[in-house]
Order: C-alpha cells, then structure tokens, then sequence
C-alpha cells in the first residue's frame, strides 16, 4: 500500500489533531535500559527505518539483559528509530484490540506498522498515529513512551509515557 501525498498531508493534519486517541491501552509499567553503548548497538535502533520488539515474559529480542526492574508495558515495546534517525518507543498492543496479545509487527514494504486481526495501520516512524483501518475511523493511535538517555551520554532507555 503505497500512500499518496495527500493521504499523507490528510494523515500529519489528523495525527495534529487533539481527537486522535492514544490512551486505549491500560496503563503499566515500561522500563527497557540499554547499560552499555554495545546493549544499544546490539539491540537498539540506530538508522532510519530499525525496529526491534521488546517483549519481557517471552524474552524477546533473544540475549537482552532483562532484569527485574525491566518491564515491556502491556502488550510489549516496539522501538523505531525516526526518518531523523531518533529512537521513538510504541506499545506494541493495537489500540483497536486492546489485548495484549494482539500486537503490531512492522510491515517493511509499506515502512508502516501493521495489526493482523483489525487490519489497522500506523506512522510507527513519526507519531504512531493510525494511517488505515478501525484504527483512523475510531481515531485510535498506538500509545508512545517516552526513549530518555540515561545517567551517562551514551545510554538510553525507555520509560512510560
């Protein structure tokens, strides 16, 4: 699904608007640290258009250091990294589902993110706000967290919103 200029125009101006829900998902704890610059560049997103899935009870990415502060929010963490090359940080449950195991994957021919069940899509690499599906009919957007570097200048990690 190609997307023309002015669905795109039409999808910044609703995403800029204030109806546009990204609340849906219940509320829970998020905290992914990246300890060391070599956990960012082994698991972090570091070029435009990377992605990576956090899911703590299924231990994804496999190897990630997971401790038990650590917590991947309520149907896990989908970290993008932006067309600016900055980390942007998503649950990873469609809003329109509200499950937390039905999750969006990223559809890489479209550079969007994609739920299998709804249909839905979304802008995962500027606002995560919905571009197709129940999702821009009900207004729904994926729940972003916030990526805040860590107490050295080189480390990330991801907190709730």
């Amino acid at each position: 699904m190609k997307l023309t200029f002015a669905a795109v125009v039409c999808v910044l101006l609703f995403a800029s608007c204030d109806s546009v829900d990204d609340h849906r998902i219940p509320s829970m704890p998020v905290r992914i640290d990246f300890p060391t610059v070599g956990d960012w560049q082994q698991y972090g997103v570091s070029a435009a258009l990377d992605s990576r899935s956090f899911i703590k009870t299924e231990r994804l990415p496999h190897g990630f250091p997971y401790t038990d502060m650590s917590a991947t929010g309520f149907g896990g963490v989908l970290l993008a990294c932006s067309f600016d090359n900055v980390p942007l940080a998503y649950d990873l449950s469609c809003p329109v589902e509200v499950s937390p195991t039905v999750r969006v994957s990223i559809d890489k021919d479209n550079n969007v993110a994609r739920c299998n069940k709804c249909g839905s899509t979304y802008d995962v690499y500027r606002t995560g706000a919905p571009l197709s599906g129940p999702a821009v009919e009900k207004g729904y957007a994926l729940t972003r967290y916030r990526v805040a570097p860590g107490q050295e200048a080189l480390q990330y990690m991801i907190v709730i919103r």
